[in-house]
């Protein structure tokens, strides 16, 4: 349903996000990065994330489940996006950061742990991972699309498991769209350094 909506509507939305300044959220990422870093964005929608960080001199792989959008996003980005799905996801430490911007609340709640975990493995120790859902509690359809709203219990609920993050921000945020009143729940979380037994 969720898939099938950015199918038919990947034009609309590509033209209703793609300029969003979304600078602050920029800053609270990228401020844990070093220069070159890669970076992952998993869920890449108009590829306006993937844009700006290959734009600030990071390494940036990007996909999207969307056929529709992935060419949208190839197009504005000039980089190689990939068609795939979070669950097909399988790097082990490959990344300094990693970019969910307003893509893992398309997940149904039971599939998250799951999927957080294959994003989790493919974090490098140390490395960062920006998180964003609309600020709630539950799944629901708005639309043809399906939502996994998240609170700050219920994020700390997902991560329970995930001993190797840690989150280190959570804030809210307005939608920046103008035609838009809604509530933003944003996680800055990190991977812990694993010690060496001496």
């Amino acid at each position: 349903m969720t898939l099938h909506y950015y199918q038919n509507y990947a034009q609309e939305f590509f033209d209703g996000t793609v300029n969003v300044d979304m600078t602050p959220l920029y800053e609270a990422f990228t401020q844990h990065l070093t220069h070159g870093a890669r970076v992952l964005d998993a869920g890449c929608g108009s590829g306006r994330d993937a844009k700006a960080f290959h734009e600030m001199g990071y390494q940036v792989d990007a996909f999207d489940a969307s056929s529709a959008m992935v060419e949208l996003a190839k197009q504005h980005t000039g980089l190689p996006v990939q068609l795939m799905t979070f669950s097909e996801i399988d790097g082990k430490a490959q990344y300094d950061g990693i970019w969910c911007c307003a893509s893992l609340l398309h997940v149904p709640s039971s599939e998250l742990p799951a999927v957080m975990q294959k994003l989790a493995d493919a974090l490098k120790p140390g490395g960062v991972w920006y998180v964003s859902f609309k600020y709630g509690n539950g799944e629901r359809v708005q639309g043809e699309r399906r939502f996994t709203d998240l609170n700050e219990m219920e994020l700390r609920r997902l991560l329970n498991c995930m001993s190797e993050i840690d989150i280190f921000s959570l804030w809210i945020t307005k939608d920046n769209r103008p035609d838009r009143d809604e509530i933003w729940f944003n996680g800055i979380l990190k991977k812990k350094i694993e010690r060496q037994e001496t």
